[in-house]
């Protein structure tokens, strides 16, 4: 673990021919009850909860850890009851009416970058509790994340999608561990979603190599547990 930011883990489900959504992007839920289980077990161990605009808008998220049971999970383990969230968007294309700046349980951290409208910016600094511009035109992540931990004390970090926020975490060598829910079913479409869109690495040499730690059947799914090899430094 690099003690200047937090442990990052991504969180994802996936159809078993590596999709995340639909092409239109129509089916977004597609996992079983304990997919939906797992989710939540996962943000009692985490901090702080982070995802995309795109995806918080198209599932209505509000990143909240899930109920009493979960509530109390978190002060089991000496976390707070309520998990910070956190929204990545270079643009600050969130909308003001989303649902997650409808409940304000916990505090709301948006990352964001200069190109981001000046009029949108004042919008949302009413409604977030923190609104972090890292990076001219793109996230400046690894400053992002360093941010959370010294301002926030964000020592665990759970990030839900989607498949461009995740490329990037990867592509930065910000990734410490994969959590990946393999569902049956095939959605296929060359423009559907997978779990690391975006740029991409350029050459096999630099790809992300990762380690399985688990891998349990519960019924038809598959919920494998993956370390991500330590990289060479961001650039």
């Amino acid at each position: 673990m690099n003690a200047a930011r937090p442990f990052v883990l991504v969180n994802m489900a996936m159809t078993a021919d590596g999709k995340i959504a639909t092409a239109n992007r129509a089916v977004i839920s597609f996992g079983s009850p304990r997919d939906l289980r797992r989710l939540y077990e996962l943000r009692a161990t985490a901090d702080a909860v982070m995802s995309g605009a795109r995806t918080l808008e198209e599932t209505n998220a509000k990143l909240g850890p899930g109920g009493k049971r979960y509530q109390r999970l978190r002060l089991r383990q000496g976390l707070a009851e309520f998990n910070l969230r956190v929204i990545a968007s270079g643009s600050a294309s969130i909308d003001p009416d989303a649902a997650i700046f409808r409940h304000r349980f916990s505090p709301i951290i948006l990352l964001t970058t200069n190109r981001a409208p000046a009029g949108k910016l004042r919008r949302l600094q009413t409604l977030v509790d923190d609104l972090v511009l890292c990076g001219e035109r793109e996230l400046d992540l690894d400053k992002a994340l360093r941010h959370l931990l010294r301002k926030w004390n964000v020592r665990r970090l759970l990030c839900e999608g989607g498949g461009e926020l995740n490329d990037a975490l990867f592509r930065a060598g910000l990734v410490d561990e994969l959590h990946l829910t393999v569902c049956p079913k095939i959605f296929g479409g060359a423009r559907a979603p997978t779990i690391a869109d975006g740029l991409g690495f350029a050459q096999l040499g630099d790809a992300a190599e990762l380690k399985q730690l688990s891998c349990k059947r519960v019924g038809d799914e598959l919920f494998l547990v993956f370390r991500v090899r330590p990289s060479r430094p961001p650039k």
